[in-house]
């Protein structure tokens, strides 16, 4: 049997579970061990969601759909998109319902790369993107936005796609971001878009916390790239539904008929009940995310200012639910020995900035998907850790 590990896929030895997960498992056995790890909603679903489902098991919507999803979901994600972010796509031929936005994003990142192509991805970012890449035979290109706010430059972007030429097959942006909770308004996207209409180039933008964006309505980088643009979304993190796995596919008709035939020998479809609740999600619960979002903004404020008070720099999250702070020079800048120590002595644990790429080093984030007692209990706790 261990000569068949000899001979799995090469480029499976070239990727590992996320940092994120390692982490999160290996701070899980410490007793009275406060968590500010993962990215999910610490809201349940919305009561009339999961009723949705529970009529949907009843109602026996227990066999498989079409592959691109139901139309009545299709048709309602749709007129969600239209209304909250301005841009049309046909439900019949634009839009498909995938098993959340991770598979929305294997599938869509699987047809379009070959072996030997680049991706540019702005650092640093979210770690669900690399691996896949990787198993693709492609090669992650990264961007450092360090110095610009976290926010993706366009004379860099067009300075990387000038330089690297046809190599280049796509570009992932992440918007409002994981880790940073940045994200980019009209301005900058317009900006961003001027620099990709000069390149044939795929561009792949995740917006799973548009619904989570505090400053202003989120802008979609379709509103200004659609026939370049494949819109990653999903209800995971707009209506608290991580484990419901909904997420969508939004590209103009000539891609969407290509991504599908990969998301149709990945999954054959998503779960019916699970489309059936989302359809209450996106009609009847088309703003359920608002008092959520209420909610996170009063959390951001308070972590944000007592973090910031211990001596981290923080650029200020106008969506999502992260902080990345910047470790004070004075203490350990090994992001991975300082949030390991952090929770051996304090008991808190939160992700050190390396599992988002060599740019995340020095830095960590701070999920407050956590109630207002926890972040307040946290943040005595890290303080206490700080003046030690």
């Amino acid at each position: 049997m261990s000569q068949l590990t000899n001979r799995f896929n090469p480029q499976l030895s070239k990727i590992a579970v996320s940092l994120i997960r390692q982490f999160d498992e290996q701070v899980s056995s410490i007793p009275d061990m406060l968590k500010l790890t993962l990215g999910e909603p610490d809201f349940d679903t919305p009561e009339h969601v999961k009723q949705a489902g529970i009529r949907a098991i009843e109602e026996n919507y227990t066999h498989y759909s079409g592959m691109a999803g139901l139309a009545d979901v299709r048709e309602a994600a749709a007129a969600f998109f239209k209304q909250k972010y301005g841009v049309s796509y046909n439900w019949q031929s634009e839009i498909m319902v995938t098993v959340g936005a991770t598979e929305a994003i294997s599938a869509t990142l699987l047809s379009v790369l070959s072996p030997g192509d680049e991706v540019i991805l702005p650092a640093p970012i979210y770690p669900g993107y690399e691996p896949i890449i990787t198993l693709a035979g492609a090669t992650p290109v990264y961007i450092d936005t360090r110095e610009t706010g976290f926010v993706l430059d366009p004379a860099a972007l067009d300075k990387e796609l000038q330089a690297r030429g046809k190599k280049v097959k796509a570009v992932v942006l992440n918007f409002p971001s994981n880790p940073t909770g940045v994200t980019y308004d009209e301005k900058e996207l317009a900006a961003i878009a001027e620099v990709l209409k000069k390149y044939d180039v795929f561009v792949i933008s995740d917006e799973i916390y548009s619904e989570l964006s505090y400053d202003a309505p989120h802008e979609t980088l379709a509103r200004h790239l659609r026939e370049q643009t494949i819109v990653i979304n999903g209800l995971s993190k707009s209506h608290a539904m991580t484990g419901w796995r909904i997420g969508f596919i939004f590209a103009p008709e000539e891609l969407a008929k290509e991504i599908i035939k990969t998301h149709q020998y990945l999954v054959t479809a998503a779960t019916t009940v699970s489309q059936k609740a989302a359809l209450q999600a996106l009609v009847q619960g088309i703003n359920d995310a608002d008092v959520m979002k209420e909610e996170y903004l009063a959390r951001r404020n308070f972590v944000y200012d007592k973090m910031t008070s211990f001596g981290f720099e923080v650029a200020k999250p106008s969506g999502a639910f992260y902080i990345f702070a910047k470790i004070p020079a004075s203490y350990q800048q090994d992001s991975m020995a300082f949030c390991v120590d952090l929770a051996q002595k304090s008991k808190l644990a939160i992700i050190p900035g390396v599992a988002f790429g060599p740019e995340g080093e020095g830095y960590v984030r701070i999920s407050y998907a956590a109630s207002l007692e926890q972040l307040k209990e946290a943040m005595n706790r890290l303080e206490s850790y700080m003046k030690e």
